[in-house]
């Protein structure tokens, strides 16, 4: 059964605009079958195919001969060769929405599309499945986290406990593993590692140690949503601290994993510079640190971190799907001084915490005020939590329950 995107609105708009569009995110998303289901009269062709990319790399103009516009074409990363004539035909038409493309790996498709496609492209990401898609629940308008905001939204969410919730987390937002059991998960997260991220990082990155990269995820997993710590993942993985780098931008091309930025402001002094790491997709990063099941997640040590990169990422999804014009980031100063989220839009800087309790100690938002003494416009805040309902802090925050991001 599909399950509807909460990118297919604005990528609708995006092909009324634009002569060519290109959605770009991790393998097995749903890229593919996202824009199969949208797209009515149009050619279909994967370069998955081995014979139609090597006519795609040796004669793109044959290429094009053969595969007419409107067309959509399935990871177009693998021949760069037709990026020169998907400008040559979109400058020959008045038509938009001539070309969907999809694609994986970013860097140098990114670079190929930005010298050749510059000003008839528009670009978006597609991640796994959120929690809401999951659940068919749209909320009309992108959040905001004034209590008014927050309590029209909780009208339409749907209800949820910490058992629905980690079980979300621990299987993750692949579409093909919703409805899979235990064992079937399992080795779809196995065959994803060895068929797609092994594949794709020899071919991308030219890695052929399978043994110390497969390490360096295991050790990428172990330290998810803490502060990234280089010389820890190259001693696990027996690796270099440059090729762990490496490594690791690798990963965040492939969309597998991503940093977040330390806020940096010259009003505060000694501020950290380390960024944290997260995974897109907790279900692969659990089946990486090898939780077994959802309650083990749950009563295990790493729940709290778990909890963190999922509000995170359903979060980071709401803002990209809406278009919301943003900077997120994490404050930590050198006396240890922590506010997990800086989301700044709008000129404002709204402060959130990530506490996976009911009940979060409300004396959390205190560390807020630091925005004030040093004169940064703060907005509506609050703590996102497991809280069943909203529930108002104080005139400026809430406590926000996870299935309102």
């Amino acid at each position: 059964m599909y399950i509807k995107r909460h990118l297919e609105s604005k990528f609708l708009r995006m092909s009324t605009f634009f002569k060519a569009v290109l959605v770009t995110g991790a393998r097995q998303v749903g890229k593919t079958t996202m824009l199969r289901h949208l797209s009515e009269n149009r050619t279909y062709v994967s370069l998955d195919d081995k014979d139609t990319l090597a006519l795609a790399k040796q004669d793109p103009k044959l290429f094009f001969m053969r595969y007419k516009p409107p067309i959509l074409i399935d990871e177009v990363q693998k021949a760069p060769e037709l990026f020169p004539y998907i400008k040559i035909l979109c400058d020959e038409s008045d038509e938009n929405g001539l070309f969907w493309l999809t694609g994986s790996e970013q860097y140098s498709m990114m670079k190929n599309v930005t010298e050749s496609l510059a000003g008839r492209i528009g670009i978006m990401t597609l991640y796994p499945l959120s929690m809401n898609e999951i659940n068919d629940v749209c909320f009309p308008s992108p959040i905001g986290f004034s209590m008014e905001e927050l309590l029209r939204r909780e009208q339409l969410a749907k209800p949820f406990d910490v058992n629905s919730v980690f079980t979300q987390i621990w299987r993750g937002g692949m579409p093909q593993v919703q409805n899979a059991d235990e064992e079937q998960r399992s080795v779809y997260f196995s065959s994803y590692i060895e068929t797609y991220l092994l594949r794709d990082v020899a071919t991308v990155g030219g890695i052929t140690d399978e043994l110390r990269f497969t390490k360096f995820l295991t050790a990428c997993a172990a330290n998810v949503s803490q502060q990234l710590n280089m010389n820890n993942l190259a001693m696990t993985a027996q690796i270099s601290q440059p090729t762990a780098k490496i490594w690791l931008a690798l990963l965040e091309r492939l969309h597998i994993v991503y940093t977040l930025a330390p806020y940096s402001n010259n009003k505060f002094k000694r501020l950290s510079k380390t960024p944290k790491l997260y995974f897109w997709d907790t279900g692969l990063c659990s089946y990486l640190a090898k939780w077994l099941s959802a309650d083990t997640l749950f009563s295990g040590n790493a729940a709290g971190y778990y909890f963190e990169n999922f509000a995170i990422n359903e979060l980071i999804k709401e803002l990209e799907y809406n278009s919301v014009n943003y900077d997120i980031s994490y404050f930590r100063d050198s006396n240890s001084k922590e506010i997990d989220l800086f989301l700044e839009y709008a000129d404002k800087i709204h402060p959130l915490e990530i506490k996976l309790s009911a009940s979060p100690n409300k004396r959390e938002i205190k560390k807020y005020d630091l925005l004030d003494s040093n004169s940064i416009p703060r907005g509506n805040g609050g703590i996102i939590c497991m809280s069943p309902t909203v529930t108002p802090i104080d005139r400026d925050n809430c406590c926000i329950p996870i299935n309102l991001l």
